[in-house]
């Protein structure tokens, strides 16, 4: 039986999400541990997360621009090359500095290179299931708290952190490189059995970026993914440096954070089967109300328990509701500019990731605890879930499309 193509791509954009995402997202395993060799504040090496979240999205536009023109494999080729390049100068950094420069600039820029066109590239691969096809990229992204923050929480304690995060700059290189050269464009005409059904997504196959990027439906997307972002990064980020806090050993506090992307996994698959049922806007609505509850929950936990049932229940939350985006910009946009539109949208996604990190870290440096993180986090949920609500109906002529499976 011959597999169809698409899924081909959705693994290995699935693999080089979790290398790309886990590596960025090691920094929260190492922040406590840098903070202690360096003497540099958590606050200090929580900025250089903020600054890769606001390079990250800039690039990401940039990226989806160029995807869009000469398709993603060059695109993410360079990425895996510049973001072992960027892990590995900053395990060397002699300055607080100079590592919130590099591990900023080059490592954001690299993670925008993989995020953005991977998800709009698998948008254009599937037409029946793409909610399902866009969540199992995502549960790659997912698989980092499971795969890349254990491995890196282990190398921090057998060896230095410039040594551990050496090493998860040579990991990079050698996955990601050879996994983007399995990566293809979308089939120009992937409904061609059916010429006369409209694509979903593509009731206005003429409208063009500029007119895309001024769209009603572009401001309401952007702005709830920001706010959704703004909501989780925060607790994400700090859930670890929350736990040893609480008095948690560092190996359990590890756990933590791997529950929740465990927890994401069952939320991507959860969230995309309920996407391709009952719609992925009404969906979406539903999940930001309950990331909020989920982010504000934190606040009320102490015991590892505790922290397991929250982490649990968030993880599956904000997991689900991620991939999401991908999947209602491919249903108000045509395919040819995606790369550059769900790029441009990640600009705003990574602005609001880039909160979480800095404030937090300020929030702990000056009241020597995470409270108001948790408290701020709620209500920012709260006003994600409301903005989604003013999403406009999509376009008439969206039509289910037959696909291969």
């Amino acid at each position: 039986m011959k597999v169809y193509y698409g899924w081909v791509v959705v693994a290995a954009g699935g693999l080089m999400g979790c290398v790309a995402i886990g590596a960025v997202f090691s920094l929260a395993v190492f922040l406590q541990p840098m903070a202690e060799a360096s003497g540099w504040s958590r606050t200090g090496i929580s900025t250089a997360m903020t600054i890769v979240f606001i390079t990250m999205g800039f690039a990401s536009f940039a990226w989806g621009a160029l995807s869009d023109r000469f398709g993603p494999r060059p695109v993410l080729l360079a990425g895996g090359l510049l973001l072992g390049l960027g892990l590995a100068l900053a395990s060397r950094a002699a300055s607080l500095l100079e590592f919130q420069l590099i591990y900023g600039i080059m490592v954001g820029g690299a993670a925008g290179a993989v995020f953005a066109p991977t998800m709009a590239n698998v948008t254009g691969w599937f037409d029946r299931h793409r909610s399902l096809a866009v969540s199992l990229v995502s549960a790659g992204m997912g698989m980092a708290p499971m795969t890349v923050s254990p491995f890196a929480s282990w190398l921090i304690t057998t060896y230095d952190w410039r040594t551990a995060q050496l090493a998860i700059a040579v990991l990079a290189w050698t996955l990601l490189v050879p996994t983007a050269l399995l990566v293809r464009r979308p089939p120009a005409a992937s409904a061609a059995a059916v010429p006369a059904m409209p694509l979903p997504g593509a009731a206005d196959p003429a409208m063009t970026a500029g007119q895309a990027l001024r769209s009603p439906q572009f401001i309401v997307l952007s702005l709830t993914y920001f706010c959704c972002c703004a909501t989780h990064s925060g607790p994400i980020f700090h859930t670890v440096s929350y736990a040893i806090a609480c008095g948690l050993p560092m190996m359990a506090a590890v756990t933590i954070y791997s529950v929740e992307g465990l927890a994401g996994l069952g939320g991507r698959i959860l969230f995309g089967l309920a996407g391709d049922r009952f719609g992925a806007k009404r969906v979406l609505v539903i999940g930001l109300f309950a990331q909020a509850l989920g982010a504000g929950a934190y606040f009320f936990v102490r015991q590892l328990g505790e922290f397991y049932a929250v982490a649990a229940i968030f993880g599956l939350i904000y997991g689900g509701v991620m991939p999401l985006y991908a999947v209602i910009a491919r249903e108000y946009f045509p395919m040819r500019i995606m790369g550059t539109v769900f790029g441009a949208s990640t600009v705003f996604s990574s602005l609001g990731m880039a909160l979480g990190p800095a404030v937090g870290g300020w929030i702990f440096d000056a009241t020597g605890s995470y409270g108001w993180l948790y408290i701020a986090s709620f209500g920012i949920g709260l006003g994600a879930a409301a903005i989604a609500l003013a999403f406009p109906p999509l376009p008439s002529s969206r039509r289910a499309v037959a696909q291969p499976a």
